[in-house]
């Protein structure tokens, strides 16, 4: 059977289909996405509520800090259990390259994010429900949601290669994402050119930005290069491992 799948497929296919079976399988999935839309479900109708207005802009805000907890959780065993179970070394011995690994299990990742985030839709339909709701943010946010965490599972799939603890990749991938989440906040008092390039650095702010409905290639051209610096770094952690 994986013989067959392996003609027909890339193995970078392979891999990501191997992982989100693994995924819809794992109780840690089936905790992580209802703990998500409990807490995201909260925070807008709580918001929703005391607004005056039909939007999802509070729920967007909040939403890069959610992440940064969830993601770095959903992708902590991605590597690193492997690593403790010592089947990485059998998938290193296959005729497959690190970028193949890397790219199928980023990919399953960020395929079960997007699952996860998608019954949050439901907002949008609740608040037309109760006005008159502009779509160009929503759609906007949808899509920045798609950056974003695109560019959080690159991290989080780079915390995981760095150890072989489930644990410690949480808290590394969780303190990288929050401080891009929130780097942006803690600007004020620095001079201005290391406060703009800090500010650049910020994913919280470039998705802001994208959530207001203004789509600015500045923003896009952040979360494409982000994501593929983590991925690079994780390419090369596996690589290191490989030569050793």
């Amino acid at each position: 059977m994986s013989d067959t799948l392996n003609k027909k497929h890339s193995p970078a296919a392979v891999i990501m289909k191997r992982e989100l079976a693994a995924y819809f399988t794992s109780p840690v999935a089936y905790i992580v996405t209802p703990l998500f839309l409990i807490i995201a479900g909260i925070t807008f109708f709580v918001f929703f509520f005391f607004q005056d207005r039909a939007e999802l802009r509070n729920y967007f805000s909040l939403l890069p800090i959610l992440l940064s907890f969830f993601i770095p959780a959903l992708t902590m065993r991605l590597f690193a259990e492997e690593k403790r179970s010592g089947s990485i070394e059998t998938l290193m011995t296959l005729p497959v390259s690190s970028v193949d690994v890397v790219m199928g299990k980023f990919w399953a990742s960020l395929a079960f994010t997007s699952v996860m985030i998608a019954p949050t839709l439901v907002y949008a339909l609740t608040a037309s429900l109760f006005g008159s709701l502009d779509a160009a943010p929503v759609v906007c946010g949808y899509l920045g949601a798609v950056f974003l965490a695109a560019a959080f599972c690159s991290v989080g799939l780079f915390a995981s290669a760095s150890t072989k603890n489930q644990i410690v990749a949480f808290f590394i991938g969780w303190a990288l994402c929050i401080l891009l989440a929130l780097i942006d906040q803690f600007l004020l008092f620095l001079p201005a050119r290391l406060a703009n390039f800090l500010g650049y650095l910020s994913a919280g702010s470039h998705f802001t930005s994208v959530s207001r409905g203004i789509v600015d290639s500045r923003d896009l051209v952040y979360f494409v290069s982000l994501t593929a610096v983590f991925l690079t770094l994780t390419v090369k952690t596996i690589d290191s491992r490989r030569a050793a």
